[in-house]
């Protein structure tokens, strides 16, 4: 029987290297989605949008332009009157010419978006932003522009296409329709649903729009208008919707309409992190004072949402926890890597204005297509209102497209009212999620900004200096580390000869050999368990790789940064390191060589000289082989040092030139911080010494304890067996 270091060492290499490459694949690719059943945009059928079980558990409160009876909970007083087949229409007073008009500009100076509506729904076509750009070659031509106009010269370099500005827009269909976001779905009148999705708006000025419902003999029930507006604070734009009832009579109306849904993935990413996510209250009797807007615990990545449409579960709001608390929604938005699109409360300094009132529920749909092509929406609903004949209702609310920009979410208004900051995740998916801790992401994003705008003032420098900081805190660990390891590995090789006699002695009797090792060990005062001492720092240490990989990888005020100051365009234009968000880009291809497993389409430096630092982190860094290992062990444990040269850059090839500068650095500063650790531990005299049993140590004594207990399990377990 081998001696246990010999069959415990090269099983721990394995288990790191497995589990770090697991940790690194899971990020980038992710879990897969199910197909998904969708809904027709277009339909009428009632059936197909049902009501859920105990709508009217949350109480909703409606913003009415008129003195209007609001359901407040509970059952509605008005009776629903059974009414004739409805259908929605343009106005009879429409103008013949029913074309959009586009809302604010591409021009920075006045607006920081321009908005293109579509009027089969009423809703938007595309946000197109004014100086977020796909790449960082055109948004460097854009400020070369920018500050060639503003220094009067004649003949400024050209602006990049409009083609090349960023947009937010709803990617793909549903059953075969295009659907604008925050399209009008339906409205609901007395029980009866009436498709508002079609040609049927009227397009009466930049972002408004009018319909109305009419009855089998023309005439109109109830009219309908939206109107989306820029108040000029930022990225925000107001919606306001009103239903006016012109039937004469009292009606039951709920408003149903799209919400956020998908946004198109960042073109420089390396892993699919889309979510959708909830800020809401607590019910009156948890927080009366209805300011505390909660902003945890109501959040689905988009692969689950996904997975709940294929097990019919559309509800994404609210869950059950919420309709126990009577929980009211504040602000709902989906998010991709840098970008978000949510509706809050139109007026949080009104009195209980943090309630967005206009949604009582969110649901979700897409189609049933292969994973890589759905698309994910979502449906807004109102809760049931009381509409007296002659009234009106609005579900209005506010609307934010723009960046996940700390600077904004954190500070401007109503966001932070609103606390819409809790859009920003620097979370990993999948197994990573675990032990990424949002306090140590914070506390890192506070330092990293803190170097950047005091220290370096350049965010690789920042980086780097990050890196520096971190490797000096967590000195002492990776010290205490590599002691461990040593003083086990060494020890073991000082009793080998010895452990080599006793598996000659006792070969044919297991028990015998077990209770002998553990007497040498407990003589010589060596812990085979040590190394698992060794290895703890190593894990604990985990959860910050972990939070600095994600900080870097969401961090918005890298996108599209340059390094170092941007020295390496100066260089005619040289576009390696142009975007700290993006591979390096060391030699560009006219066109990718092959696209799997990842699109070849340059020569990426820093994954190359990854490989490097990795090889000579093996070779300088790992201890020597003290003779402990049988030739097959040192072949495996070879194999895996060469598996980590090889594996990690490639599977970080197509990774942000943040990231993998910041693990080159950290892994450079390592090498150094190991010869320093080594060079100590040379000095340092691990030779067994002979202890008093009764003085072992407290990991020997429960290791013994163990195997005694398990050598007692194993006996009676036999004794069963013989009665058997």
């Amino acid at each position: 029987m081998a001696e246990p270091r010999k069959a415990s060492r090269w099983p721990i290499v394995l288990v790191i290297v497995v589990a770090a490459g697991g940790v690194v694949l899971s990020a980038i690719y992710g879990p897969g989605a199910k197909k998904t059943g969708g809904l027709d945009p277009t339909t009428s059928v009632a059936q197909q949008i049902e009501a859920p079980a105990d709508s009217a558990a949350l109480s909703s409160k409606t913003t009415n332009t008129t003195p209007v009876a609001a359901a407040q909970g509970g059952e509605s007083t008005t009776t629903r009157e059974p009414l004739a087949a409805l259908s929605a229409r343009l106005p009879q007073a429409a103008a013949q010419n029913t074309a959009t008009q586009s809302l604010g500009s591409l021009d920075l100076q006045q607006n920081p978006y321009a908005i293109g509506f579509a009027r089969n729904a009423a809703g938007i076509d595309s946000i197109t932003f004014s100086d977020f750009w796909l790449t960082a070659r055109d948004r460097e031509m854009a400020q070369a522009h920018r500050t060639a106009v503003a220094k009067g010269d004649a003949n400024p370099p050209p602006m990049p296409p409009d083609a090349a500005r960023y947009a937010l827009h709803t990617l793909g269909k549903l059953q075969g329709f295009s659907v604008p976001i925050l399209g009008a779905r339906a409205i609901e009148i007395n029980g009866k649903l009436v498709s508002l999705f079609g040609e049927v708006w009227q397009s009466v000025g930049a972002g408004m729009f009018e319909t109305e419902v009419i009855d089998p003999d023309g005439q109109a029930v109830v009219k309908v208008s939206r109107q989306f507006s820029l108040p000029g604070n930022g990225y925000d734009m107001m919606l306001a919707q009103r239903v006016e009832n012109v039937s004469g009579r009292p009606l039951k109306i709920r408003w149903i309409q799209y919400g956020p849904g998908d946004l198109s993935m960042d073109p420089g990413g390396m892993m699919d992190i889309r979510r959708f996510q909830f800020g809401y209250l607590y019910g009156p009797q948890r927080d009366p004072s209805r300011q505390n807007v909660i902003v945890h615990g109501a959040m689905f990545e988009r692969a689950d949402v996904l997975k709940r449409i294929a097990a019919q579960n559309f509800i994404l709001w609210p869950q059950e926890e919420q309709r126990q608390q009577n929980c009211e929604l504040s602000w709902f938005g989906t998010t991709n890597r840098y970008f978000a699109l949510a509706v809050h409360a139109p007026d949080p300094t009104a009195k209980n204005g943090k309630s967005l009132g206009a949604i009582h529920e969110v649901w979700s749909h897409a189609d049933a297509l292969p994973a890589e092509q759905q698309v994910a929406f979502s449906e807004l609903r109102s809760a049931e209102v009381d509409l007296a004949a002659g009234s009106s209702v609005s579900f209005d609310m506010g609307v934010f497209a723009g960046p996940l920009d700390p600077n904004l979410l954190e500070a401007q208004q109503p966001y932070r009212s609103l606390r819409m900051d809790g859009l920003i995740l620097y979370l990993i998916s999948g197994c990573c999620s675990f032990c990424t801790f949002s306090w140590l992401a914070n506390l890192i994003v506070l330092l990293l900004t803190f170097l950047h705008d005091w220290v370096v003032f350049d965010w690789s420098l920042a980086i780097i200096v990050l890196v520096i900081v971190v490797r000096t805190l967590l000195h002492p660990v990776t010290k205490y580390s590599q002691v461990q390891m040593a003083r086990v590995t060494k020890g073991m090789a000082a009793i080998k000869p010895e452990l080599e006699v006793l598996q000659k002695r006792y070969a044919g009797d297991s028990k015998k050999l077990q209770a002998e090792q553990m007497r040498l060990y407990r003589e010589k005062g060596v812990n085979p368990a040590g190394c698992v001492g060794g290895m703890l720092p190593t894990f604990l240490q985990m959860p910050i790789w972990i939070a600095l990989y994600a900080v870097l990888y969401f961090a918005f005020e890298l996108r599209q940064c340059p390094a170092f100051f941007g020295v390496f365009q100066e260089f005619g234009g040289w576009r390696f390191l142009s975007d700290l968000s993006s591979p390096d880009q060391f030699i560009e291809f006219n066109k990718p060589l092959f696209t799997w497993p990842f699109a070849f389409a340059g020569i990426n430096l820093i994954p190359l000289l990854m490989a490097v630092v990795f090889f000579l982190q093996q070779k300088y860094m790992m201890p020597p082989s003290t003779g402990t290992l049988t030739p097959e062990q040192e072949q495996q444990q070879k194999m895996m040092k060469w598996m980590t040269v090889i594996l990690f850059p490639i599977m970080l090839y197509t990774a942000p030139s943040g990231l993998t500068l910041y693990i080159m650095t950290s892994t450079c500063i390592g090498i150094i911080e190991g010869k320093r650790v080594r060079a100590q531990i040379e000095r340092m005299d691990f030779t067994p010494k002979k202890r008093d049993p009764a003085k072992q140590d407290r990991l020997g004594k429960l290791y013994e304890a163990a195997m005694k207990r398990a050598r007692e399990k194993g006996q009676q377990s036999r004794r069963f067996k013989g009665r058997d």
